[in-house]
């Protein structure tokens, strides 16, 4: 579950990435979820063996389409990372272990097959190349990120997207959300990050300029759920009424998921 203000620029599509990254699209495009959930195969060029990230909903097809990606030039899947653990990220991992005898790795243990799992700082080696995983809380509490460094790359599953802001959802906190941003737009500086592959929607090849807008949009609603307060919104239905009033109503219910999360912020 992902964004409340599409955009029309730019679209996801299979194939897209980065020298060692590479996207297979799944099909489940929706106002939520974008172009479809992005799946990405790790490999340092000339590895036989790949990582996968996030394999996506149980799309039988889809999942046959990841592991032929995966596979080509006789390589075969080390590892699979979920991200986190919503469905259009997740809900695939089973049976394409099953198909490729790969364990499934993630921060939630209950998500993780065959492996002992992550923790922030592990360094992933299994595709020839370094993926270091990055904690990153907000959007849920169990969402972890990638550093592919020797792309300049940072895999953000739904912490920032390709098009639009991620929804808080209800295992997650705007408090760490915020913390979250601040550690990635750090993070951009120090690791000389270029580019961002997002779990939906288009590559973003200005990361720091990405998330300086993450980071003020929040700021943002804050302020914009502040004046709806002080204009006399009293339920999170009201507040996404003033705040969410140039957004699509069938998107409200996912807005009111970010603003019950504003307002335990702002309660905190």
């Amino acid at each position: 579950m992902n964004q409340i203000r599409p955009a029309a620029d730019g679209k996801a599509v299979s194939g897209m990435g980065s020298a060692r990254a590479r996207c297979v699209l799944a099909p489940n495009p929706s106002p939520m979820t974008l172009d479809g959930t992005n799946t990405w195969v790790i490999a340092e060029p000339g590895s036989s063996a790949v990582v996968v990230i996030d394999p996506g909903p149980d799309d039988e097809g889809h999942l046959r389409q990841v592991l032929a990606a995966a596979q080509a030039g006789d390589r075969h899947v080390a590892q699979v990372v979920l991200t986190h653990g919503h469905l259009d990220h997740a809900a695939g991992a089973a049976r394409f272990a099953e198909l490729s005898g790969a364990p499934v790795g993630a921060l939630d243990p209950g998500l993780r097959l065959g492996t002992e799992g992550y923790a922030p700082g592990d360094v992933i080696t299994a595709a020839g190349c370094e993926l270091r995983v990055v904690a990153t809380p907000g959007h849920t509490a169990d969402s972890l990120s990638l550093l592919l460094s020797a792309d300049g790359a940072l895999l953000t599953g739904d912490t920032v997207l390709g098009r639009g802001t991620t929804v808080i959802a209800n295992d997650g906190s705007l408090r760490d959300y915020l913390r979250t941003l601040d550690e990635l737009r750090s993070l951009a500086d120090r690791a000389g990050l270029r580019v961002l592959l997002p779990g939906h929607g288009p590559l973003l090849r200005d990361p720091a300029g990405v998330l300086d807008y993450y980071i003020a949009h929040r700021k943002e609603r804050l302020d914009q759920v502040r004046a709806a307060l002080a204009a006399g919104a009293r339920t999170p239905a009201e507040v996404v009424a003033i705040v969410y009033v140039d957004v699509d109503r069938s998107l409200w219910p996912a807005a009111e998921l970010s603003v019950r999360a504003q307002l335990d912020y702002l309660n905190g």
